[in-house]
């Protein structure tokens, strides 16, 4: 469904003097808050570009930067110096120029005019201060500028693998077996994880993953934080328990696809995007309209990287999920007994490189801290009692892998040998492409850095001493490619994809995948039926047709019926029902607390024996749940089927009364959406009362992680905390025809009518138009700014 209604309009005309603007440039903003930036040239494009992501995400880009580059403490106090130290370990250090050339030949001059534009913007700000959101008048800070090097030297905030699944692998085998590990994360292909002859994987715990943890992590505010001393900063974190960390790292995904003409109603290419991340106000993509001589794109960013990721430059459509590469490998070094700083490598010790990092603590001295780095990576944890030390080589130290910044060619494509020759730039994350252009051509391809372990299969923590190397990345020339399948579309939705004849342990790209259920019901809606619409793909995005539910019910509903009354009522709930976690349904509501709060912790009591681990197994891989309720093993007892039906049959009655007293005795009364709601919180809710009521929600919503329309939960009580950050589907050469949706809003600003007004219509699945035309775009215009050089 596409929403029309037209929403609150802001001051209709500004003209604003901007600092290293050679010609007038203009912003002109839709009644949907999706600004069109134009310029008579690049360098003023992208200079407009960051002017405009400061004038709607000032506060978000602010904090994003110091975070990445470890500048917290020094606005919020010594509760954030962990965090920064952390941070500043994972910093691309470099050769810088062999970083920008990586991207694009232009990519440093692209990167030096968007952190113009920021800073142009505070100036403004300066100048203005009325102009200055919210956020900082409550923390009492002010935005910082901004320099080139800022946009590709944080790493951080990308999102790689698979180093905590390594370490709580490696916990799981040292104390149980693969089928236990399983349960947490299923293997595809499967395989026995190699175990690197003379490491002990039981010396490992989940605490040499702090830091990684912390330099990953969002930024948190809490008054308790915000107010600790000096002497206590190395305990605050600032993030949560593993089992949430690890939750959002399983939820973090997405679909695409893109439809051959051949399979449509229009006879043109269908393109469509949802990327699946954490829900946040603001939003973490901005969508966003350039248009200088000689490029003219539109589609979804984030906005304090310069381009565009996800969108359309007119002739090619393109968008990205992630794909399973492993990029990450977690070290084990044996350290010197005289001299903890030096660590077995090739027979010898050879030393750590110590860094002195200098930190600014508010209301403290300048601290100075040191970091640690083998030839692998950042060190990230050391035991000098146990001659050990720990680190992490990834990809983030290879030029090139600032996350995203591979678009910078790849949106500039305009055909799929430019899209080819261009992936070839794209670092991280790892990605599923999918494109499509006038010409009719769709094609699917992995991208992104993808290590080579000739004598392992980075699935545990290996020694550093030189037995385990990387021999390179897998040249890209050598990725596989799908153009023009004779089904007439290309997908994917993080499952493993790759093609079935694929050498996996020779061209390695990873074990590690999203399971297949989103994927498999977009591939079956998509074979089914007639030629397709833009409809029928918006549909397909807010789908909420669960594959696990479908194959669930027909266990329970081949059960013995029972005794009891509530068995009864729940049969015939599930019976009646057509698989989908509708928000108004009670069968949805039974399905998703029956297998939450119900079956998955029984399930684990049964087949886990070990109390302490079952905390390390969440939030539980779907497909192994499946698994091992369809077909029972002995871990169940001797008879493992009886056993199974006897376990499915009290979660069911346990569900049934937990739903009367969650929502009534009725189930009339029950419905999904009164459990599961969208929520987008803001960091500083909570701890700045005088910035108002920064979080948009709750909305009813119906889905799980396991539907095309993602919308993961919380376990502890079902709130919606990850989903479509942004939805597109393109009409390729008809791109006035195209849609979108972002939520709660395209504005950061508080103030502005755009911060929450997409939220409800991103709740009832609608979409709003993604204009391209000139023409189209100043019919629904509501707003422009001028820009014109100063002096």
């Amino acid at each position: 469904m596409t929403e029309t209604t037209p929403k609150d309009t802001l001051p209709p005309h500004e003209r604003i003097a901007v600092a290293g603007l050679r010609q007038p440039a203009s912003i002109h903003v839709d009644r949907w808050g999706i600004p069109h930036l134009r310029a008579e040239n690049e360098h003023d494009l992208f200079l407009a570009q960051g002017f405009n992501a400061a004038r709607d995400r000032l506060w978000q880009i602010d904090l994003w930067r110091k975070r990445g580059l470890g500048l917290l403490a020094a606005d919020f106090g010594p509760g954030y110096l962990a965090q920064d130290r952390a941070s500043r370990l994972f910093l691309y250090r470099g050769d810088i120029e062999a970083e920008f050339a990586a991207y694009a030949p232009d990519a440093r001059a692209i990167c030096e005019a968007f952190v113009a534009g920021i800073n142009a913007y505070v100036a403004l700000v300066e100048a203005e201060p009325a102009r200055l959101p919210p956020e900082f008048r409550a923390m009492g800070t002010r935005p910082q500028r901004w320099a080139a090097e800022d946009v590709v030297r944080i790493r951080s905030h990308s999102l790689t693998r698979n180093a905590l699944s390594e370490v709580i692998r490696a916990i799981i085998l040292s104390r149980a077996d693969l089928a236990t590990d399983l349960l947490r994360k299923n293997l595809e292909p499967m395989k026995e994880p190699v175990r690197a002859e003379g490491l002990d994987l039981s010396t490992l715990g989940v605490e040499v993953l702090t830091q990684f943890k912390l330099a990953t992590a969002g930024v948190t505010f809490s008054a308790e934080r915000l107010a600790a001393p000096l002497e206590d900063w190395r305990r605050w974190t600032g993030v949560s328990d593993l089992g949430e960390v690890v939750q959002g790292a399983e939820m973090e995904g997405s679909n695409n696809w893109a439809i051959h003409g051949s399979r449509t109603e229009s006879g043109r290419p269908i393109l469509a995007s949802d990327p699946h991340r954490a829900h946040a106000a603001p939003s973490l993509r901005y969508i966003v309209h350039l248009e200088a001589p000689g490029f003219n794109a539109i589609g979804a960013g984030e906005p304090g990287v310069p381009g565009i990721s996800i969108g359309h430059n007119g002739t090619a459509a393109f968008a990205l999920t992630i794909h399973g590469a492993d990029q990450e490998d977690v070290y084990v070094y044996e350290t010197a007994a005289d001299l903890p700083r030096h660590y077995r490598h090739a027979g010898g010790f050879e030393p750590m490189e110590v860094v002195e990092e200098r930190f600014a603590v508010k209301g403290e001295a300048e601290q100075v801290l040191e970091l640690c780095f083998t030839r692998h990576g950042p060190v990230i944890a050391e035991d000098r009692a146990a001659r050990r030390a720990v680190a992490i080589r990834t990809v983030w130290s290879q030029p090139g892998a600032a996350p995203y910044l591979g678009s910078l060619s790849s949106m500039r494509a305009r055909s799929l040998a430019e899209f080819r020759e261009a992936l070839r730039r794209w670092g991280t994350p790892s990605v599923n492409k999918v494109y499509a252009d006038v010409g009719g051509t769709v094609a699917w391809a992995p991208a992104g850095f993808a290590p080579q372990r000739p004598n392992w299969d980075g699935l545990l923590p290996v020694p550093g001493d030189g037995s385990h190397e990387w021999s390179g990345l897998l040249d890209p020339a050598e990725y596989p490619w799908r153009v023009d399948p004779l089904e007439g579309f290309v997908h994917s939705a993080n499952e493993q994809n790759m093609p079935a004849d694929w050498p996996h342990a020779r061209k390695t790209f990873g074990y590690e995948w999203t399971e297949a259920s989103r994927a498999r019901r977009i591939r079956e809606a998509l074979t089914r039926g007639p030629l397709l619409t833009l409809a029928d793909s918006t549909d397909l995005q807010t789908d909420v047709t669960s594959l696990p539910a479908r194959r669930l019910c027909a266990l329970l509903l081949s059960l013995p019926r029972g005794r009891e009354p509530e068995l009864w009522a729940a049969r015939a709930l599930l019976e009646e029902w057509d698989h989908r976690l509708e928000a108004d349904s009670a069968a949805a509501a039974l399905f998703e607390v029956f297998v939450t709060k119900h079956l998955k912790p029984r399930l684990l009591a049964a087949l886990v024996p070990d109390a302490t681990l079952r905390p390390l197994l969440l939030p539980q891989d779907m497909e192994s749940l499946l698994r091992a309720v369809e077909q029972p093993d002995a871990r169940l007892g001797p008879d493992p089927a009886r056993a199974r039906d006897a376990l499915l049959t009290e979660c069911l009655l346990a569900a049934f009364r937990d739903c009367e007293a969650r929502m009534g005795v009725s189930p009339a009364e029950w419905q999904w959406g009164r459990l599961h709601q969208g929520y987008f919180s803001h960091a500083l809710m909570g701890v700045a009362p005088e910035a108002g009521n920064l979080d948009v929600g709750p909305f009813p919503v119906g889905g799980s992680a396991s539907t095309p329309m993602h919308t993961g939960y919380r376990p502890s009580d079902f709130r919606c905390t990850y989903g479509a950050s942004v939805r597109l589907v393109m009409d390729v050469g008809e791109w006035d025809n195209s849609l979108c949706i972002n939520a709660p809003g395209q504005s950061g600003d508080p103030a502005s009518p755009h911060y929450a007004d997409l939220a409800p219509h991103w709740a009832r699945g609608e979409y709003v138009p993604l204009l391209y035309s000139r023409a189209a775009v100043d019919a629904m215009e509501m707003q422009r700014i001028e820009l014109v050089p100063a002096g």
